[in-house]
């Protein structure tokens, strides 16, 4: 079975999530057969660790994650590697991809394009 995360960095404000929210029930909605988590790398709950755990114990086997963030930065080159590394040690029978970046995606560059131009 595969799984999908959706990877943020994660901050104080409680709102922050709640697009996070909203793309996976979007996600969900195209793909009701696939499980999907929210895991981010700090300051928010859950942290990608319970994220792939929880993806895990329901029996899991194959984990894409996606970066929700505008480009690969430190976070996504560094942490997120690392991050990685440890969930393959403790749980050698999953496998792990991750995505590109959403910030860029054509798709998601020309929304955000079509977005600017609406804006009053």
């Amino acid at each position: 079975m595969k799984g999908i995360i959706l990877f943020g960095h994660g901050a104080r404000n409680a709102e922050y999530i709640e697009p996070f929210r909203r793309i996976r029930a979007r996600v969900e909605t195209l793909q009701p057969d696939t499980p999907v988590e929210i895991g981010f790398l700090e300051l928010t709950s859950p942290p990608l660790e319970a994220s792939i755990e929880c993806l895990v114990g329901r029996g899991v086997k194959h984990i894409r994650i996606v970066p929700i963030f505008f480009a690969p930065g430190r976070h996504v080159l560094k942490d997120l590697p690392q991050l990685l590394a440890n969930a393959m040690e403790r749980f050698p029978g999953v496998e792990f991809e991750v995505a590109e970046c959403v910030g860029e995606v054509d798709g998601v560059i020309a929304a955000m394009a079509a977005h600017a131009v609406a804006c009053p």
